[in-house]
């Protein structure tokens, strides 16, 4: 771009030049939107603080998650650009590779670092630059910011991740406890419609439009060049990259999905990392909090109720938890403001005490009355904590332990040889009922939900009758709660496992009962988190081996990290079972390798819960003194 160039103006305050075509080390050309105050002279007047943002989700379109509370709809990405122009920045968006109006192939994730290390390295050198970068973007533009701060370009001076920024995708955003995140799945389908390819060929468009996603589900596995992905072939051979690659390895180290690997190199700049607890990314936010935190630089840690990017929601799925729920007017001022202020500190010096706020705000859920609003949602209530680090300072790590009677409490089991055998079919998974997802529709959508089957939820074979009573699935819950307990961190539970099987998967899902109520006679049993483990994985993620039939196995799952307040009178309950579907894929139960078993074979599997066996729960249980109410917002 030369400085007699003639931008666009947009309005009387912001002037943009449109598709600079950014060349990157391999020939790649980038196109790229930068959008300045109007009026300012480049070469001329003082270069300015930059802003970027780099998305698969066009450069110039609507961002769902830019909605502010009270707004009636989001905001443009050129609308947001116009917020940060009139504040003295340079906005960046730019179409990643092989999307929307960028040259060369799309490859999910894996180009973006040094895709966006020539890009910060090109910012920099442009005479409307000071050289110094802020990013900022929602999922997968978070992902491009950790993926090229893994890089530590020149320039790079703060971040605002939201909802993402792989710290280690095998663990967490593509696959979990070695089972496939199908997520991916939908979002390769859903994103191939607006591929190069579908946009340029209305036949590949409309071959994609003819397909049924959902009863492809139905008809897992899939195969290369058959699968409602083949009509783009790039999309299809990513998906089956990530599904087929069961074991950790070189694969998962690549840069753009492995920040873990580059933590050493890793800027000393501020940055905030936020989720929210029925986020996909709630392990990786928690991950990259942990390396990155306590150097020099400020790391802030914001953690809601919502679903993914929707930080100014009141509810998820079906569970309310009141207008304290929203980023807006709680944690602060606005969303827009909240990035204004944490800029101004950071790229302008303007000492605005964004860096004096505390270190970790988070979303306590709990408390409310339990009964149905008028929209029909469970009011599950909550509040907003403030605490120094994360997980909080004074939390008890404590056992909860399963019993063949179904309790769960903090007594060690006494019986000298306990256990709970169950089937688990490949053909009959446990369907899906909410929980920590994103991407997932026509399918499947995240959320808190009463556990209970439903035509809504995908795989339901029972409408209205709760998942407790299928016989794979086995419950442990405590007595009516005596008073308020407060979990507050990470999850681990531990057990005694064995299978009949080569190889098959267990399951554990976080549930707090509410008690019967005139809405829910039946009572509430809200899913908070859930996890699992593909047990050819128990003793290494690099070498899996297969189970012998009969042997007991110690085995760890590790669901999300949560924060909820069980009131008096309700009960903590854990669920166990081998399947949940289509949140993660189905274990065939066969050994065969991933994604690929047709032979699906019946498991008996066997919980162990004696007392040289004692399966539990560990939970962060933090007292009432640590929960401190999270400050009114500054302006």
């Amino acid at each position: 771009m030369s400085s007699g160039e003639i931008p666009d103006r947009i309005d009387d305050a912001v002037v943009v030049l449109r598709d600079q075509m950014v060349t990157l080390r391999d020939g790649v050309r980038l196109a790229t939107d930068v959008y300045l105050p109007a009026g300012h002279r480049i070469g001329i007047d003082a270069p300015l603080p930059v802003i970027l943002e780099r998305t698969p989700y066009g450069k110039t379109e609507l961002s769902r998650s830019e909605i502010g509370v009270g707004m009636d709809g989001p905001m443009t990405r050129p609308q947001v650009a116009a917020h940060f122009v009139a504040a003295g920045y340079a906005v960046v968006y730019q179409d990643c590779r092989g999307r929307h109006a960028s040259e060369g192939v799309f490859t999910k994730y894996t180009s973006e670092g040094p895709d966006g290390f020539d890009t910060v390295e090109w910012i920099t050198a442009q005479p409307w630059s000071n050289g110094k970068v802020g990013t900022m973007g929602l999922s997968y533009a978070a992902h491009t910011q950790f993926a090229l701060a893994c890089l530590n370009p020149p320039g790079l001076a703060c971040m605002v991740v939201d909802s993402g920024g792989f710290s280690n995708s095998y663990h967490c955003g593509i696959r979990q406890g070695g089972a496939f995140e199908l997520k991916q799945a939908t979002w390769a389908f859903n994103q191939a419609k607006e591929s190069p390819a579908a946009l340029a060929d209305p036949k590949v468009l409309a071959a994609l439009e003819a397909e049924d996603l959902r009863a492809w589900f139905a008809a897992m596995p899939w195969r290369p060049g058959h699968s409602p992905v083949r009509a783009v072939p790039e999309y299809e051979a990513f998906l089956f990259e990530q599904w087929t690659h069961g074991s950790f390895g070189d694969y998962w180290k690549q840069l753009g999905i492995y920040a873990e690997g580059h933590y050493d190199r890793f800027p000393d700049v501020p940055m905030v990392l936020m989720s929210s607890w029925y986020d996909a990314y709630v392990r990786t936010t928690m991950e990259n909090y942990a390396a990155l935190s306590g150097r020099s630089a400020p790391v802030k840690l914001i953690m809601g109720p919502w679903l993914h990017g929707n930080r100014n929601t009141t509810f998820s799925g079906d569970t309310e938890f009141g207008p304290a729920a929203t980023v807006d007017a709680n944690v602060t001022e606005g969303w827009l403001q909240f990035r204004r202020r944490w800029f101004d500190r950071w790229l302008m010096g303007v000492e605005n005490g964004a860096d004096t706020e505390p270190t970790a705000r988070l979303f306590l859920m709990g408390g409310g009355s339990g009964r149905r609003t008028a929209e029909g949602r469970l009011d599950h209530g909550g509040r907003w904590i403030a605490a120094p680090d994360w997980p909080l300072p004074g939390t008890a790590f404590t056992d909860y332990h399963l019993h063949e009677d179904g309790r769960l409490d903090p007594a060690v089991p006494e019986a000298a040889d306990a256990s709970i055998a169950y089937q688990f079919d490949p053909a009959n998974p446990v369907p899906t009922i909410g929980g920590a997802l994103t991407s997932g529709q026509p399918v499947f959508e995240g959320g808190g939900f009463d556990q209970t089957e439903g035509e809504r939820f995908f795989g339901s074979r029972r409408p209205g009758l709760p998942l407790s009573s299928r016989p794979d699935v086995v419950v442990f819950q405590t007595a009516p709660l005596a008073e308020d307990v407060a979990v507050v961190g990470p999850i681990e539970i531990r057990l005694f496992v064995s299978s009949d099987a080569p190889d098959t998967d267990f399951t554990a899902k976080l549930v707090d009962v509410h008690p019967p109520t005139p809405d829910d006679p039946r009572g509430f049993a809200l899913n908070l988190t859930d996890g699992i483990l593909r047990c050819r994985y128990r003793d290494s993620w690099e070498n899996p081996s297969p189970l012998e039939s009969g042997r007991v196995y110690a085995i760890t799952i590790e669901p999300f990290a949560t924060a909820n307040l069980f009131k008096a009178g309700h009960r903590i309950r854990l669920d166990i079972s081998s399947s949940n579907f289509p949140k993660y894929d189905v274990n065939p139960n066969s050994g065969e390798p991933e994604g690929t078993g047709r032979l699906k074979r019946v498991a008996t599997n066997r919980i162990h819960l004696d007392r040289a066996h004692p399966s539990r729960i560990v939970l962060p249980i933090v007292p009432a003194a640590a929960l401190v109410s999270l400050p009114p917002p500054q302006a």
